[in-house]
């Protein structure tokens, strides 16, 4: 691999960062879905589903038709976990990084560099939830390019993160990442987060089984 550098956000990296994000949160997709079909719920359902139809019909063929279908149909349902969160994201904190993350107070917003390219991103910002602002500070929009995995990026990134809240006096750093990010998460915890809380973002991720992890980072005494 290249060698690359980590640098502040410019101007000029708008397009690539919106860019990164999107590709990064959308290739996830797949793996909603499969976390999906594992649901209990859902595979009782399309079981009973399957049952009905061939007592009724009284084709297995109709009833394999028909779980093919509800199959089918869920997949673009699944995939608007990721979508509509890209969406969000590019029409709130990422439409304007400058003002969100560089001109914020406490906020940052660092791109990594490899051959002319931006090809890593992540930034920090207050919290949303008023109990953990003062003390806390949130690691966001963490993104590193497929082809860039596996030379220590992330953890370079996570590095910056935690150094940028140390240096303020900041007690923690937290972050969200969904249950399907499971090298996210492995990556996290060993550079010392915890998880700290669980939820789901709507009543359908309820159903399947879809969750939002809370971790939590303690960083040491004001230096």
């Amino acid at each position: 691999m290249a060698p690359y550098r980590i640098r502040l956000y410019r101007d000029e990296d708008y397009d690539a960062v919106r860019s990164l994000f999107a590709r990064g949160i959308i290739e996830h997709a797949p793996a909603i879905y499969r976390h999906m079909l594992r649901s209990t719920r859902v595979q009782l359902g399309l079981l009973a589903l399957f049952t009905a139809v061939r007592a009724v019909a009284g084709s297995w063929l109709l009833a394999l038709a028909a779980v093919a279908l509800v199959l089918a149909a869920t997949w673009p349902v699944m995939r608007s976990f990721s979508t509509s969160y890209v969406q969000e994201a590019l029409i709130t904190d990422l439409c304007d990084i400058d003002s969100s993350y560089m001109r914020a107070p406490d906020s940052c917003f660092w791109v990594v560099e490899a051959d002319g390219a931006v090809v890593g991103m992540v930034a920090v910002a207050p919290p949303q939830d008023p109990a953990q602002r003062g003390e806390a500070l949130e690691l966001k929009r963490m993104s590193v390019s497929k082809d860039h995995r596996g030379h220590g990026i992330s953890k370079a990134l996570c590095g910056e993160v935690l150094r940028f809240a140390q240096a303020r006096g900041y007690r923690a750093v937290m972050l969200y990442t969904s249950i399907v990010q499971v090298v996210a998460q492995r990556l996290y915890e060993r550079q010392g987060f915890r998880k700290v809380g669980a939820s789901s973002p709507s009543l359908l991720a309820s159903l399947v089984s879809f969750q939002i992890f809370q971790y939590r980072c303690e960083l040491p005494g004001r230096p």
